[in-house]
Protein backbone atom coordinates (compact mmCIF):
# COMPACT_ATOMS: atom_id res chain seq x y z
CA UNK A 1 0.00 0.00 0.00
CA UNK A 2 2.64 2.43 0.84
CA UNK A 3 5.45 3.69 -1.81
CA UNK A 4 8.48 1.64 -2.72
CA UNK A 5 9.89 2.05 0.79
CA UNK A 6 13.71 1.04 0.20
CA UNK A 7 15.72 1.19 3.66
CA UNK A 8 17.58 4.02 2.46
CA UNK A 9 20.00 6.82 4.04
CA UNK A 10 22.13 9.33 2.39
CA UNK A 11 25.76 10.11 3.89
CA UNK A 12 28.57 10.79 2.12
CA UNK A 13 31.16 7.67 3.52
CA UNK A 14 33.91 5.92 2.25
CA UNK A 15 33.31 1.89 1.91
CA UNK A 16 35.56 0.11 4.67
CA UNK A 17 38.59 0.79 6.71
CA UNK A 18 41.87 1.83 4.70
CA UNK A 19 43.73 -1.49 5.86
CA UNK A 20 46.22 -1.73 2.54
CA UNK A 21 45.05 -2.51 -0.50
CA UNK A 22 42.18 -4.42 0.78
CA UNK A 23 38.92 -3.35 2.49
CA UNK A 24 38.40 -4.70 5.67
CA UNK A 25 34.98 -6.17 6.47
CA UNK A 26 34.99 -4.99 10.11
CA UNK A 27 34.99 -1.48 8.67
CA UNK A 28 33.02 -2.44 5.59
CA UNK A 29 30.70 -3.14 8.11
CA UNK A 30 30.86 -0.24 10.29
CA UNK A 31 30.85 2.33 7.08
CA UNK A 32 27.71 0.22 6.06
CA UNK A 33 25.87 1.34 8.98
CA UNK A 34 27.02 4.83 9.11
CA UNK A 35 25.53 5.08 5.87
CA UNK A 36 22.46 4.55 7.39
CA UNK A 37 21.92 7.14 9.19
CA UNK A 38 20.84 10.73 8.20
CA UNK A 39 23.66 12.88 7.76
CA UNK A 40 23.56 15.79 10.12
CA UNK A 41 24.91 19.13 10.76
CA UNK A 42 27.31 18.38 12.99
CA UNK A 43 28.10 15.68 10.75
CA UNK A 44 29.59 17.84 7.54
CA UNK A 45 31.43 21.17 7.87
CA UNK A 46 31.46 24.00 5.20
CA UNK A 47 34.10 23.38 2.96
CA UNK A 48 37.35 26.24 2.56
CA UNK A 49 39.39 26.64 0.15
CA UNK A 50 39.78 28.28 -3.08
CA UNK A 51 36.81 26.33 -5.47
CA UNK A 52 34.40 27.47 -7.83
CA UNK A 53 31.76 25.47 -6.31
CA UNK A 54 30.78 25.37 -2.27
CA UNK A 55 30.47 22.21 -0.63
CA UNK A 56 30.42 20.28 2.79
CA UNK A 57 32.99 17.93 3.95
CA UNK A 58 32.36 14.79 6.58
CA UNK A 59 34.66 13.20 8.62
CA UNK A 60 35.17 10.34 5.93
CA UNK A 61 37.32 12.69 3.56
CA UNK A 62 34.24 13.39 1.38
CA UNK A 63 33.03 16.16 -0.32
CA UNK A 64 28.87 17.06 -0.58
CA UNK A 65 27.86 19.72 -2.43
CA UNK A 66 23.92 20.30 -3.42
CA UNK A 67 23.62 22.69 -6.56
CA UNK A 68 20.32 24.01 -5.13
CA UNK A 69 22.44 26.04 -2.29
CA UNK A 70 25.57 26.88 -4.28
CA UNK A 71 23.74 30.03 -5.64
CA UNK A 72 24.28 28.78 -9.42
CA UNK A 73 22.41 31.00 -11.88
CA UNK A 74 19.33 29.16 -12.97
CA UNK A 75 20.21 29.44 -16.43
CA UNK A 76 23.57 28.57 -15.92
CA UNK A 77 24.91 26.90 -19.15
CA UNK A 78 26.43 23.70 -19.19
CA UNK A 79 29.97 24.29 -20.64
CA UNK A 80 29.97 26.86 -17.72
CA UNK A 81 29.19 24.43 -15.06
CA UNK A 82 32.10 22.15 -16.14
CA UNK A 83 34.19 24.69 -16.08
CA UNK A 84 33.37 25.48 -12.14
CA UNK A 85 33.60 21.52 -11.36
CA UNK A 86 36.98 21.12 -13.22
CA UNK A 87 38.34 24.00 -11.21
CA UNK A 88 36.50 22.79 -8.31
CA UNK A 89 38.23 19.32 -8.72
CA UNK A 90 41.39 20.38 -9.13
CA UNK A 91 41.13 22.37 -5.53
CA UNK A 92 39.52 19.08 -4.07
CA UNK A 93 42.16 16.62 -5.25
CA UNK A 94 44.97 18.82 -3.87
CA UNK A 95 43.57 19.50 -0.88
CA UNK A 96 43.28 14.90 -0.51
CA UNK A 97 39.32 14.68 0.00
CA UNK A 98 38.70 10.94 -0.83
CA UNK A 99 35.18 11.73 -2.79
CA UNK A 100 32.74 14.33 -4.25
CA UNK A 101 28.87 13.82 -3.67
CA UNK A 102 27.22 16.27 -6.01
CA UNK A 103 23.18 16.64 -5.35
CA UNK A 104 21.71 17.64 -8.45
CA UNK A 105 18.43 18.95 -8.27
CA UNK A 106 15.82 18.21 -11.35
CA UNK A 107 16.09 21.53 -12.33
CA UNK A 108 19.54 21.86 -13.23
CA UNK A 109 19.31 18.37 -14.48
CA UNK A 110 21.88 19.81 -17.17
CA UNK A 111 24.70 19.61 -14.81
CA UNK A 112 24.48 15.99 -14.50
CA UNK A 113 25.18 15.52 -18.20
CA UNK A 114 28.39 17.89 -17.17
CA UNK A 115 29.29 15.95 -14.40
CA UNK A 116 29.08 12.73 -16.27
CA UNK A 117 32.37 14.19 -18.29
CA UNK A 118 34.25 14.60 -15.39
CA UNK A 119 33.77 11.03 -14.61
CA UNK A 120 31.02 11.09 -12.10
CA UNK A 121 28.51 8.48 -12.11
CA UNK A 122 24.62 8.20 -10.94
CA UNK A 123 24.44 7.08 -7.38
CA UNK A 124 20.64 7.59 -6.70
CA UNK A 125 17.79 9.45 -7.65
CA UNK A 126 14.23 10.85 -5.35
CA UNK A 127 11.65 12.89 -6.38
CA UNK A 128 13.18 16.46 -7.37
CA UNK A 129 17.11 15.22 -7.36
CA UNK A 130 19.72 13.09 -8.48
CA UNK A 131 23.35 12.16 -6.46
CA UNK A 132 26.10 11.71 -8.77
CA UNK A 133 29.15 10.52 -6.59
CA UNK A 134 32.89 10.20 -7.68
CA UNK A 135 35.92 8.75 -6.37
CA UNK A 136 39.31 10.36 -5.60
CA UNK A 137 41.14 8.06 -3.36
CA UNK A 138 43.62 6.18 -4.56
CA UNK A 139 42.75 2.81 -6.18
CA UNK A 140 39.04 1.01 -6.34
CA UNK A 141 36.28 3.19 -4.95
CA UNK A 142 34.55 2.65 -1.82
CA UNK A 143 32.08 4.19 -1.90
CA UNK A 144 28.61 2.29 -0.53
CA UNK A 145 26.29 1.52 -2.87
CA UNK A 146 22.64 2.99 -2.47
CA UNK A 147 19.74 0.72 -0.62
CA UNK A 148 18.97 -2.80 -2.17
CA UNK A 149 15.85 -3.71 -0.72
CA UNK A 150 12.46 -3.04 -0.11
CA UNK A 151 10.68 -4.11 3.43
CA UNK A 152 7.45 -6.03 3.03
CA UNK A 153 5.17 -6.62 6.43
CA UNK A 154 2.47 -8.72 7.03
CA UNK A 155 0.58 -8.56 10.58
CA UNK A 156 -0.94 -11.99 11.44
CA UNK A 157 -3.78 -11.11 14.16
CA UNK A 158 -4.04 -13.86 16.46
CA UNK A 159 -7.37 -14.17 18.69
CA UNK A 160 -5.65 -16.63 21.45
CA UNK A 161 -9.37 -17.21 23.14
CA UNK A 162 -10.75 -18.56 20.19
CA UNK A 163 -7.38 -19.63 18.15
CA UNK A 164 -8.29 -17.51 14.72
CA UNK A 165 -6.25 -15.40 12.66
CA UNK A 166 -7.34 -12.68 10.67
CA UNK A 167 -6.43 -13.35 6.93
CA UNK A 168 -7.61 -11.38 3.51
CA UNK A 169 -7.51 -12.67 0.49
CA UNK A 170 -5.95 -9.82 -2.06
CA UNK A 171 -8.27 -8.89 -4.72
CA UNK A 172 -5.66 -8.30 -7.78
CA UNK A 173 -3.94 -11.32 -7.53
CA UNK A 174 -3.91 -14.73 -9.88
CA UNK A 175 -4.74 -16.88 -7.31
CA UNK A 176 -7.37 -16.12 -4.30
CA UNK A 177 -5.33 -17.21 -1.69
CA UNK A 178 -5.23 -16.89 2.17
CA UNK A 179 -2.68 -14.33 3.61
CA UNK A 180 -2.11 -12.00 6.32
CA UNK A 181 -2.49 -8.30 5.55
CA UNK A 182 0.47 -6.53 5.52
CA UNK A 183 2.52 -3.92 2.64
CA UNK A 184 5.45 -2.05 2.19
CA UNK A 185 6.89 -0.55 5.14
CA UNK A 186 7.53 3.45 4.82
CA UNK A 187 10.85 4.84 5.53
CA UNK A 188 11.75 5.84 9.14
CA UNK A 189 8.65 3.37 10.64
CA UNK A 190 9.29 0.61 12.61
CA UNK A 191 8.56 -3.09 11.63
CA UNK A 192 5.33 -2.88 14.11
CA UNK A 193 4.12 0.26 13.22
CA UNK A 194 3.87 -0.76 10.04
CA UNK A 195 2.13 -4.52 10.82
CA UNK A 196 -0.50 -2.29 12.74
CA UNK A 197 -1.60 0.33 10.13
CA UNK A 198 -1.68 -1.93 7.25
CA UNK A 199 -3.86 -4.50 9.28
CA UNK A 200 -6.41 -1.75 10.18
CA UNK A 201 -5.71 0.20 6.46
CA UNK A 202 -6.60 -3.77 4.70
CA UNK A 203 -9.25 -4.80 7.77
CA UNK A 204 -10.85 -2.14 9.45
CA UNK A 205 -9.23 -4.40 12.72
CA UNK A 206 -7.24 -2.30 15.66
CA UNK A 207 -4.29 -4.01 16.71
CA UNK A 208 -1.06 -3.87 18.71
CA UNK A 209 1.93 -5.53 18.08
CA UNK A 210 3.59 -8.52 19.78
CA UNK A 211 6.61 -9.73 18.30
CA UNK A 212 8.51 -10.92 15.30
CA UNK A 213 7.67 -14.27 13.85
CA UNK A 214 9.83 -14.25 10.55
CA UNK A 215 11.89 -12.71 8.10
CA UNK A 216 11.69 -13.89 4.36
CA UNK A 217 14.61 -12.85 2.03
CA UNK A 218 13.85 -13.20 -1.55
CA UNK A 219 16.52 -11.46 -4.68
CA UNK A 220 15.83 -9.98 -8.14
CA UNK A 221 12.27 -9.78 -6.80
CA UNK A 222 9.92 -8.58 -9.90
CA UNK A 223 7.71 -6.68 -7.86
CA UNK A 224 10.51 -4.89 -6.24
CA UNK A 225 12.34 -3.55 -9.64
CA UNK A 226 15.23 -6.00 -9.46
CA UNK A 227 16.00 -5.57 -6.36
CA UNK A 228 15.78 -7.41 -3.26
CA UNK A 229 12.80 -8.30 -0.70
CA UNK A 230 12.48 -8.70 2.72
CA UNK A 231 9.28 -9.80 3.75
CA UNK A 232 8.61 -9.78 7.68
CA UNK A 233 5.51 -11.16 9.76
CA UNK A 234 5.00 -9.79 13.23
CA UNK A 235 2.23 -11.31 15.72
CA UNK A 236 -0.30 -8.89 16.59
CA UNK A 237 -2.61 -8.73 19.22
CA UNK A 238 -6.99 -7.60 18.45
CA UNK A 239 -7.91 -4.63 20.00
CA UNK A 240 -11.22 -4.96 17.89
CA UNK A 241 -12.71 -7.65 16.11
CA UNK A 242 -15.39 -6.29 13.93
CA UNK A 243 -14.41 -6.53 9.93
CA UNK A 244 -14.47 -3.80 7.66
CA UNK A 245 -11.80 -4.57 5.15
CA UNK A 246 -10.95 -2.45 2.17
CA UNK A 247 -12.52 -3.42 -1.17
CA UNK A 248 -10.11 -1.61 -3.10
CA UNK A 249 -7.83 -4.23 -2.27
CA UNK A 250 -9.23 -7.28 -0.73
CA UNK A 251 -11.82 -10.16 -2.01
CA UNK A 252 -12.64 -11.46 1.17
CA UNK A 253 -11.27 -11.02 4.74
CA UNK A 254 -12.38 -13.35 7.57
CA UNK A 255 -11.42 -14.53 11.48
CA UNK A 256 -10.30 -18.27 10.18
CA UNK A 257 -9.03 -21.26 12.25
CA UNK A 258 -5.14 -21.69 12.51
CA UNK A 259 -5.81 -25.42 12.22
CA UNK A 260 -7.87 -25.04 8.72
CA UNK A 261 -4.73 -22.04 7.37
CA UNK A 262 -2.16 -24.74 8.20
CA UNK A 263 -3.53 -27.34 6.09
CA UNK A 264 -5.68 -25.54 3.65
CA UNK A 265 -4.77 -25.37 0.11
CA UNK A 266 -6.03 -21.98 -0.46
CA UNK A 267 -2.96 -20.38 0.99
CA UNK A 268 0.66 -19.61 0.56
CA UNK A 269 3.53 -21.70 1.80
CA UNK A 270 4.60 -19.32 4.31
CA UNK A 271 1.42 -18.72 5.18
CA UNK A 272 0.84 -22.03 6.08
CA UNK A 273 4.16 -22.26 7.48
CA UNK A 274 3.80 -19.25 10.22
CA UNK A 275 0.08 -20.78 10.97
CA UNK A 276 1.98 -23.87 12.23
CA UNK A 277 4.32 -22.10 14.22
CA UNK A 278 1.38 -19.89 15.59
CA UNK A 279 -0.39 -23.22 16.43
CA UNK A 280 2.55 -24.48 18.06
CA UNK A 281 2.88 -20.43 20.45
CA UNK A 282 -0.64 -21.32 21.39
CA UNK A 283 -0.01 -24.72 22.91
CA UNK A 284 3.11 -24.32 24.12
CA UNK A 285 3.94 -20.92 25.03
CA UNK A 286 4.41 -18.01 22.58
CA UNK A 287 7.66 -17.73 24.31
CA UNK A 288 9.15 -20.37 22.44
CA UNK A 289 8.08 -18.46 18.91
CA UNK A 290 8.70 -14.95 19.93
CA UNK A 291 11.54 -12.66 18.86
CA UNK A 292 10.45 -9.64 21.09
CA UNK A 293 11.61 -5.71 20.70
CA UNK A 294 13.26 -4.03 22.58
CA UNK A 295 14.37 -0.48 22.36
CA UNK A 296 17.74 0.51 23.18
CA UNK A 297 20.03 3.42 23.09
CA UNK A 298 22.48 3.84 20.29
CA UNK A 299 25.89 4.60 20.50
CA UNK A 300 25.16 7.66 18.26
CA UNK A 301 23.93 10.62 20.91
CA UNK A 302 20.04 11.09 20.83
CA UNK A 303 19.28 8.15 18.84
CA UNK A 304 18.29 5.12 19.25
CA UNK A 305 17.37 1.34 17.89
CA UNK A 306 14.90 -1.81 18.22
CA UNK A 307 16.51 -5.05 19.03
CA UNK A 308 14.91 -8.27 18.19
CA UNK A 309 15.59 -11.77 19.76
CA UNK A 310 14.36 -14.35 22.15
CA UNK A 311 13.25 -13.26 25.24
CA UNK A 312 16.31 -13.59 27.98
CA UNK A 313 16.04 -14.51 31.75
CA UNK A 314 15.66 -11.50 33.71
CA UNK A 315 19.51 -11.98 35.56
CA UNK A 316 20.92 -12.04 31.98
CA UNK A 317 19.40 -8.99 30.40
CA UNK A 318 21.94 -6.60 31.95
Amino acid sequence: MAGCAFASKLSPLVRGSFCGKVCCPAGRTAAVRAFSRAVTCTQLQPVQGTGALTGKVDRFGGVMVNLADTGLPADISESSFSGLLRDSLVQWKADGKLAVWLRVPISLSRCAAAASAHGFTFHHAKNDHTVLALWLGEGESRLPGFATHQIGVAGAVVDESSGKVLVVQDKNKTKNAWKFPGGLSDPGENIGATAVREVFEETGVRSEFRSLLSIRQQHNHPGAFGMSDMYIICRLSPLTYEINFCTQECLRCEWLDLGELAKTNDTTPITARIARLLLHGLEHGFDRVDLTMEELPAVYSGMFYQLYHRQLPTPLKS
